[in-house]
């Protein structure tokens, strides 16, 4: 590949990234209302961890949430079905990825993650799980475009496999 082509897949990724992170954006902020971002400042100083370190984690937290999208989908779907065939629902796998993904969200202070993931273990209106899946989803890209960016490409990958 020479250096103009090279060229053009770095802008066509910093394009595709900027308008992944711009989606986020919007969605976040007609859920929240507010203009909410991320600081690691509460995490560093309640964990007493070093800021690098907190960064890492963070995007630990972006992989294993967007792996995790799927397996959240695949359980509402689930759910969707249970309902049409009116059976008894079974809300209990979906609640435990949320807790599993809640516990980190709060040990590193984000918010609005938080949020979102106390609404799926509460939620008993199907309907909505979705729309909260959307928002985690906008939610996690937010904290880390790039990282958001690749691990998707990758999923999309090994799913064309």
């Amino acid at each position: 590949m020479n250096s103009n082509n090279l060229k053009q897949a770095d802008t066509q990724k910093s394009e595709e990234i900027h308008n992944l992170l711009n989606n986020a954006k919007q969605l976040c902020c007609n859920f929240f209302y507010n203009k909410y971002e991320y600081c690691d400042k509460e995490a560093v100083d309640e964990l007493g961890l070093e800021s690098e370190l907190i960064d890492q984690l963070l995007e630990d937290y972006v992989i294993q949430v967007i792996k995790s999208l799927d397996l959240f989908r695949e359980y509402i779907q689930t759910l969707q079905l249970q309902q049409k065939n009116n059976q008894t629902i079974n809300f209990t796998p979906l609640r435990e990825l949320a807790h599993k993904n809640l516990g980190v969200a709060r040990n590193l202070r984000i918010k609005d993650s938080e949020e979102i993931l106390l609404q799926l273990m509460r939620q008993e209106n199907i309907e909505d799980f979705s729309h909260y899946i959307d928002i985690l989803e906008a939610c996690v890209i937010r904290l880390k475009p790039s990282v958001a960016y690749a691990t998707l490409k990758l999923i999309k990958i090994k799913k064309n496999l």
